[in-house]
């Protein structure tokens, strides 16, 4: 249908249904009109079946509108409260034996679907609310415009400012710009509200609404580092203290002995054998006291490595060939140089082989060394058949020890020989059979 103002309209889909079905029943009617009016009817007959007739037409043309509208109505409603969220509705008359009512079916389905949806959603939010408010880690993200749009509670705290106060502020009136620049994955120093602090930063995007948006996670290492330095303190002072201990409370009580002696008007006969050995033993606590402080001074002393060309089969037989408890085996690999110190490699071998040794005595075992170079590192091996290791994690602690006669300092100053060289040490039990290895990797050239 064309209008006067140059629009067009169409018919709706009611309207055309009721048009076809009109047309689908025009024939018969028009025959039955015929047929009325040319037979030998009253007129009052012809009238009334007429009207009957025009109404019957009319009333089934109606009622298949309503068959096929209504059905679509209902569809229509279920499909708009399922766009609105609403995942209560269901359309009633759902079957699978005829095509409305398998297409209500689907619709119903699908509310039921999308309702579990929206609860998974809900409830992953949830969790992420919640996990976003409990980690120590400070998340912020930022829009394209650098303005916050989302913080979590370590972030608040951080800020010392409610998130409600800071949501929508740019990221340079809260001091966050540098950080949204420069290096993605980085450590900063950085002073705040609450206190200066180191940050580890890492910076990543996301889309949220078809924008581009940044995201800002900072993790506190200062909190860690004093922790750990606090450890460290406590793990220096008990063993500093129990060493020391163990040396004074026997000097301590030697001395009261010899005192007692002293203020004796007739000391005893043998007096001065006494006098001697307490003397003797005070001497020998003493002297290993100053040992056991020379060997924290060595620990905390380390230079750093003069670096000179070491070849590395000669380095590890003479090493080798300084122990004389057992005959160490040597699995000669490649021949090939390092860029080392000869005198902190000497040191660090040494107190390999030597707790190699005394593990391998234990079992009647024996020791044996190996060496491979790949991609321009050196990975050497210390190979022991002793018992194995059991203490794992306190291996590398200063001054700790199940020896008898040890100090506790040899693992940890090998370890940080290597360290210092830009390698690294490891300890573990073998695979297979017993004992243990050491695994000492080097560069091959000096570390910059």
């Amino acid at each position: 249908m064309e209008l006067d103002d140059g629009r067009s309209t169409r018919l709706s889909h009611g309207q055309r249904v009721v048009l076809v079905s009109l047309l689908a029943g025009l024939p018969a009617t028009l025959l039955s009109l015929v047929l009325i009016w040319t037979l030998d009817f009253s007129p009052k007959v012809q009238w009334t079946v007429t009207v009957v007739l025009l109404l019957c037409w009319g009333g089934l043309s109606m009622a298949l509108r309503e068959q096929v509208v209504r059905p679509l109505q209902t569809l229509s409603n279920l499909l708009g409260a399922l766009r609105e969220g609403d995942y209560s509705i269901r359309a009633r008359g759902a079957k699978s034996d005829d095509a409305l009512g398998l297409a209500m079916l689907e619709a119903n389905a699908l509310g039921e679907t999308l309702r579990e949806q929206r609860l998974d959603a809900l409830e992953a939010s949830a969790l992420l609310q919640k996990v976003m408010a409990e980690i120590e880690v400070a998340v912020f993200a930022f829009d394209g415009e650098q303005r916050l749009r989302l913080v979590n509670r370590a972030g608040e705290r951080l800020l010392d400012q409610p998130a409600a106060r800071v949501l929508g502020r740019r990221a340079d009136d809260l001091g966050l710009t540098e950080w949204l620049e420069g290096d993605p994955h980085r450590t900063v120093d950085a002073a705040f509200p609450v206190g200066h602090g180191r940050w580890e930063i890492r910076r990543s995007t996301f889309r949220q609404g078809g924008l581009m948006h940044t995201l800002l996670v900072a993790t506190d290492l200062s909190r860690t580092l004093r922790e750990e330095e606090r450890q460290a303190w406590q793990r220096l002072i008990r063993v500093l203290g129990h060493e020391i201990n163990n040396s004074l409370a026997p000097i301590r009580s030697l001395a009261g002995s010899l005192k007692d002696i002293f203020r004796k008007e007739s000391p005893p006969a043998d007096w001065q054998e006494d006098v001697q050995q307490g003397l003797d033993v005070i001497a020998g606590r003493s002297e290993s006291l100053s040992r056991f402080m020379a060997s924290y001074a060595r620990l905390t002393r380390l230079p750093p490595p003069t670096y000179r060309s070491v070849e590395v089969a000669g380095w590890v037989r003479r090493v080798a060939g300084l122990e004389t408890r057992l005959e160490i085996e040597i699995e000669a690999g490649p021949e090939c140089t390092i860029e080392a110190d000869t005198d902190q490699l000497d040191q660090l071998l040494i107190n390999l082989i030597r707790n190699a040794v005394d593990a391998a005595e234990e079992t009647g075992g024996s020791v044996r060394i190996t060496w491979t170079l790949a991609g321009g590192q050196l990975d050497l091996r210390v190979i022991d058949e002793g018992p194995g290791l059991t203490d794992m994690a306190n291996l590398f602690v200063p001054f700790y020890t199940t020896k008898e006669e040890g100090s506790g300092i040899g693992l940890a100053l090998s370890r940080q020989i290597a360290e210092a060289h830009g390698g690294s040490l490891l300890l573990r039990n073998r695979q297979e059979g017993g004992g243990c290895e050491a695994v000492l990797v080097l560069p091959q050239q000096a570390a910059t």
